[in-house]
């Protein structure tokens, strides 16, 4: 079996952060700084570098993510092949995931032919849909596991960290290039805005961190509101003065391709969560374990 001190040293690499390690495996903050210290200890040189409350891996620590990464998907393969000889039928039959859209259309897609080769013998379906949607699905039965954004939780669904995220402010790219400054709040607020319908788990982390700042959403100048990702940049595109909020996850090609750029904003940082979901107290179907665990698996390995 695994060292669990390298799950938490993997922990910490991939947040770059105590904190939110400790909050990713449900230990104390000082439980994890006394795992990495033992780490340090049994390797003898640092691993971490620790600038004030900021992170940074070492060469060391770089090397040492890798092998864990290996170690963990090392040890995942032979649990399968365990399984297998155990119970062939295990991992066999439907899975039926519900995901919201910044899932659905990018994140989950990079995962599923990795699994498909692993369990053939697994028929996986995926639902689109927001995140409220997703969470009325599971509670319907029409879903076996669901994957959310956004900060609402439902007292019938047990929730799961899957990976961190965060939302950006996003608009047309411009000859200069992004502001060399954040944009104060007020300023960046005035644009004509483009955003995720209700319902969605990246529109309620918005409106959450405004209404922390006293903000009201209806004051404000939204000229549409798209219910995916996609209609947002497209409409970025062709209206220069418009300002958008999407995952970083979504902005990859149009970001390298010179389309769309990035804005900072003074006072407003709009981390989330994406989590795995389903049924409380209702036992996950063997496909969707297996799923949720190869899941988890690839994101520690990638960091």
């Amino acid at each position: 079996m695994s060292d669990f001190r390298l799950r938490v040293f993997q922990a910490v690499a991939g947040h770059l952060s105590f904190t939110k390690a400790a909050q990713e495996l449900f230990v104390t903050q000082p439980a994890v700084t006394k795992h990495i210290h033992e780490l340090e200890k049994q390797y003898g040189q640092r691993l971490l570098a620790r600038r004030g409350n900021r992170v940074a891996l070492t060469e060391a620590g770089r090397l040492l993510l890798a092998h864990a990464g290996a170690v963990a998907a090392a040890e995942q393969q032979l649990n399968d092949q365990l399984l297998a000889l155990r119970d062939p039928d295990e991992a066999a039959g439907r899975l039926r995931l519900g995901a919201s859209t910044t899932l659905s259309q990018y994140v989950l897609p990079g995962l599923l032919p990795a699994f498909q080769a692993r369990y053939p013998q697994v028929q996986p379906t995926l639902l689109n849909a927001n995140s409220e949607r997703v969470a009325e699905a599971l509670l319907r039965g029409e879903l076996d596991l669901g994957f959310v954004e956004g900060r609402s939780k439902n007292r019938d669904l047990h929730y799961e960290l899957l990976l961190p995220d965060e939302l950006v402010a996003v608009r047309r790219a411009t000859p200069a290039g992004p502001p060399p400054a954040p944009l104060p709040l007020a300023e960046a607020l005035a644009h004509p805005l483009v955003l995720r319908e209700r319902g969605s788990g990246t529109l309620e982390v918005l409106e959450f961190a405004l209404r922390e700042l006293k903000i009201k959403l209806g004051g404000l100048p939204v000229a549409f509101y798209f219910d995916n990702t996609e209609a947002i940049k497209g409409y970025l595109e062709a209206a220069p003065e418009a300002l958008g909020f999407v995952s970083r996850r979504a902005l990859a090609r149009e970001l390298a391709a010179g389309r769309l750029e990035i804005v900072p904003i003074e006072g407003l940082h709009l981390p989330r969560q994406f989590e795995a979901v389903w049924v409380q107290g209702q036992p996950l179907p063997r496909p969707a374990q297996r799923f949720l665990a190869f899941g988890q698996s690839q994101f520690r390995a990638a960091g």
